[in-house]
C-alpha cells in the first residue's frame, strides 16, 4: 500500500501520530505515551509500522484499540456543557469579577481576589498530582449558589478540600472556630463538613473534609478537629502518599461520576 501519510494532531494535552490513507481515512493511530500503535485493520500492520518507523522511538506494542470503559465511555457521552473537568481553579470567582470587577481604586484589596489567589495556588499544587493517578475537579457547582472549592480522587480516597486565604496571618482553629489574624472566629469547619457531607450524598461514597491554609504566618490547631484535615498549601502532597484504598477502575468511575454537573443537582 502506497501513499500512506502520517499526521500528528493534539487531543486533551496529548500527541498522537494519526496514519491516513489517500483519501484522509484513518487505519491507525501511534499514541506516544503509551507506547503503542493502534491498528483498524491487522492487514496493514507492515505498510503502517513502516511508515510510522521514522517517528516511533523504543519498542512499542501492537494491536487493535483497546475496547473503551465504562467511565471512558461516560465521558465520551457528556455534553460539553455539562463537564466540570474543564474549571479552572477559582473558576467561579474568575467568572464573578469578569462579570463585576468592582471599583478600580478601593482602600482593601477585593476580598474575592485574594481568595482567587488561594484557590489558584492549592488548584495548581492538585494538578500537579494527575501522573500520580489522582484526577482534581475545582468549582464544583452545589444548589444554593455553594460550591466545593476542590474535590481531589484518587487511589488514597476522595477529598473535599475548602481553600481560606491566610497570607502572613495566624490562624486559630478551635472547632468549629476559625480565626484568622485579628478578625472575629467563624465556624467555618461547619462547612467545611457540610460540603464534604453533600459530596458524600451525590457521590455515594466516602468524601473526606479537609480545610487548606494559604500562605499562614502560623497555624495553632489545639486540639484536632472531628473529621477534618487541616493542611496548609505546602503540605498537599501530603494527600498523595495516601493509597490502598480506591482501585485505578474505581477512581475513574468516580471521576467520571463527579465530573457530570447533572451529578451535583439534587445535593
Amino acid at each position: 500500500m502506497d501513499g500512506l501519510r502520517v499526521v500528528p494532531t493534539w487531543r486533551h494535552g496529548h500527541e498522537r501520530l494519526y496514519v491516513c490513507l489517500p483519501d484522509g481515512r484513518n487505519i491507525a493511530w501511534y499514541d506516544r505515551e503509551a507506547a503503542r500503535v493502534n491498528l483498524l485493520g491487522e492487514d496493514r500492520e507492515d505498510e503502517v509500522l513502516r511508515a510510522l518507523q521514522p517517528f516511533i522511538t523504543g519498542p512499542v506494542t501492537v494491536g487493535p484499540p483497546p475496547v473503551p470503559t465504562p467511565a471512558e465511555l461516560a465521558r465520551l457521552a457528556l455534553h460539553p456543557d455539562d463537564d466540570l473537568a474543564p474549571n479552572r481553579p477559582g473558576e467561579a470567582l474568575l467568572v464573578a469579577l469578569d462579570r463585576d470587577p468592582g471599583p478600580v481604586r478601593r482602600l482593601r484589596a477585593d476580598p474575592r481576589r485574594r481568595a482567587l489567589e488561594a484557590e489558584q495556588a492549592v488548584g495548581d499544587a492538585l494538578d500537579r498530582l494527575d501522573g500520580a493517578g489522582w484526577h482534581a475537579l475545582h468549582s464544583v457547582p452545589l444548589p444554593g449558589g455553594d460550591r466545593v472549592h476542590h474535590l481531589l480522587i484518587g487511589p488514597g480516597g476522595l477529598f473535599a478540600l475548602h481553600t481560606l486565604y491566610a497570607r502572613k496571618q495566624r490562624v486559630t482553629v478551635a472547632d468549629p472556630l476559625v480565626t484568622v489574624g485579628r478578625r472575629d472566629p467563624y465556624p467555618l469547619l461547619r462547612r467545611v463538613r457540610a460540603d464534604a457531607d453533600r459530596a458524600s450524598y451525590a457521590l455515594t461514597a466516602e468524601v473526606r473534609p479537609v480545610l487548606v491554609l494559604v500562605a499562614p504566618a502560623r497555624v495553632s490547631v489545639p486540639s484536632p478537629p472531628r473529621e477534618v484535615r487541616v493542611l496548609t498549601d505546602t503540605a498537599l502532597e501530603a494527600l498523595s502518599h495516601q493509597g490502598g484504598t480506591l482501585k485505578p477502575a474505581d477512581v475513574e468511575a468516580l471521576h467520571a461520576m463527579a465530573r457530570d454537573r447533572n451529578t451535583w443537582g439534587r445535593v
